[in-house]
C-alpha cells in the first residue's frame, strides 16, 4: 500500500537516526557549548528499528538512510545494516557519516551489505577543518574516504556545506579531490535550521553563484536531465565529471520532497523544519501491533502539507529558525538529534 500526503507526495524515503551523539562540533550544526542528550533507555533498539522499517515499507517506503548524530558511534551498527540490507522491500540503503571512524569500520559495513555511503567533508584544509569542527581529526576523515574508495561500494558521495568566507574558495579543489577518490561531490547551501544559531543569508552561497564560479573555471556546466525526488540537482562538467548541488535555502524542492525522519528515540518528523513529531516508540513499546502502527503512520502522513523550506524562503524575517534557549530545553529541535 502506498500512502500520499495532501500534496501527492509518497512516503518513500525514511532517514533513521541511530544516535544523537557526535564526535565533532561543527559550527553550523552544533555551535553551542553544552547539549542535553537523549536518555539512553529511550533509544530504539535495532529490533525496534527493524520493526518500524517493516511498517514504513508496507506503506511504500523503499529508501532508508542511516544517520545520527554520528551513526558510527552506535555500537554494533553493522548488525543493523545487515537487518536492513536483507529487506527485499528496500531498493536503496545508505549511510551518512562524518568519516572519523570510517576507516576502521568499512570492512564490517561492506560485509553487512551496505551499498552506498556519504561522507560529510567541508574542507580540504586541516586548519579550517579544526576551526569548523573544533577537533583535529581531518586526517581521519581522509583515511576513511580512501578506505571507502577501495571497498567496492556502489556509490561514495561527499557532502560539502558551502559557507561564504569560510570554504567557498574550495569548490574546484573539492571537485578535483572527489575525482581522485571516485566520489561524487554534492555542494549544500548553508541552511538556517536547528542549531545554526549564527546563520545569516549573507553567508549563503547560492546554487546559481556556485554554478557561475564552476563554469568560469571549467568552461561550462550542464544540468543532468533526470526526474527524481533526490535533494540534489546534478550537473556535468565539460569533461563528464558529475556533481550535485542541494539548494534548499534559495530554491527549495518541498513539493517533491518524499523524506521523513525518525529520531533515535522514536519521534517521527515529516519535515526537517517541523516543530513537532509523532511518538512511535510509545505505541511500539506498549505492544501496538503492525496494523495499528501502519494506521497511525498512514493517517499522519495523509495529513502532511509541510513545506518548511518554502515557508522560510517566503518569511519576511528570516532570522534564526530556533532560538538557542528553545534548543536547550527542547533537544528534538536540534538537527543532530533528528538526523539533519
Amino acid at each position: 500500500m502506498e500512502v500520499q500526503d495532501r500534496l501527492g507526495r509518497p512516503l518513500a524515503n525514511l532517514r533513521v537516526s541511530v544516535t544523537d551523539r557526535c564526535n565533532l562540533r561543527c559550527n553550523y550544526c552544533m555551535p553551542e557549548a553544552e547539549y542535553v542528550w537523549l536518555p539512553r533507555n529511550d533509544i530504539l533498539t535495532f529490533e525496534e528499528i527493524d520493526r518500524l522499517v517493516d511498517v514504513f515499507a508496507a506503506l511504500g517506503t523503499d529508501k532508508v538512510r542511516i544517520t545520527g548524530g554520528e551513526p558510527l558511534l552506535r555500537t554494533d551498527l553493522p548488525d543493523l545494516v545487515a537487518l536492513l540490507a536483507g529487506k527485499a522491500a528496500l531498493r536503496d540503503l545508505a549511510l551518512t557519516t562524518n568519516g572519523i571512524l570510517l576507516a576502521e569500520q568499512v570492512p564490517a559495513l561492506r560485509q553487512a551489505g551496505l551499498p552506498r555511503i556519504t561522507v560529510s567533508l567541508d574542507t580540504l584544509e586541516s586548519d579550517r577543518f579544526e576551526a569548523l569542527t573544533r577537533f583535529d581529526r581531518h586526517r581521519d576523515v581522509l583515511r576513511g574516504l580512501d578506505a571507502a574508495a577501495g571497498a567496492g561500494f556502489e556509490s561514495v558521495k561527499i557532502d560539502t556545506v558551502v559557507i561564504r568566507g569560510v570554504n567557498d574558495d574550495e569548490l574546484v579543489p573539492m571537485l578535483e579531490y572527489g575525482r581522485r577518490v571516485n566520489a561524487e561531490v554534492r555542494f549544500i547551501e548553508y541552511m538556517d535550521v536547528g542549531g545554526a544559531t549564527r546563520w545569516s543569508m549573507d553567508d549563503v552561497v547560492s546554487r546559481r553563484e556556485m554554478l557561475d564560479r564552476l563554469a568560469a573555471h571549467y568552461g561550462g556546466t550542464e544540468a543532468v536531465d533526470e526526474s527524481t525526488a533526490a535533494p540534489a540537482d546534478r550537473f556535468t562538467l565539460p569533461d563528464g565529471l558529475v556533481f550535485g548541488i542541494i539548494s534548499s535555502t534559495t530554491e527549495p524542492f518541498c513539493r517533491q520532497c518524499d523524506r521523513s525522519r525518525l529520531t533515535a528515540d522514536g519521534l517521527w518528523y515529516r519535515c526537517l523544519y517541523a516543530r513537532t513529531g509523532t511518538d512511535l516508540r510509545g505505541p511500539l513499546r506498549a505492544g501496538a501491533g503492525r496494523e495499528a502502527l501502519e494506521d497511525l503512520i498512514a493517517a499522519t502522513w495523509r495529513q502532511r502539507d509541510d513545506r518548511g523550506a518554502e515557508e522560510r524562503l517566503a518569511a519576511a524575517d528570516r532570522s534564526t529558525f530556533i532560538p538557542v534557549e528553545a534548543l536547550q530545553s527542547q533537544p528534538h529541535l536540534e538537527m543532530h538529534t533528528r538526523g539533519g
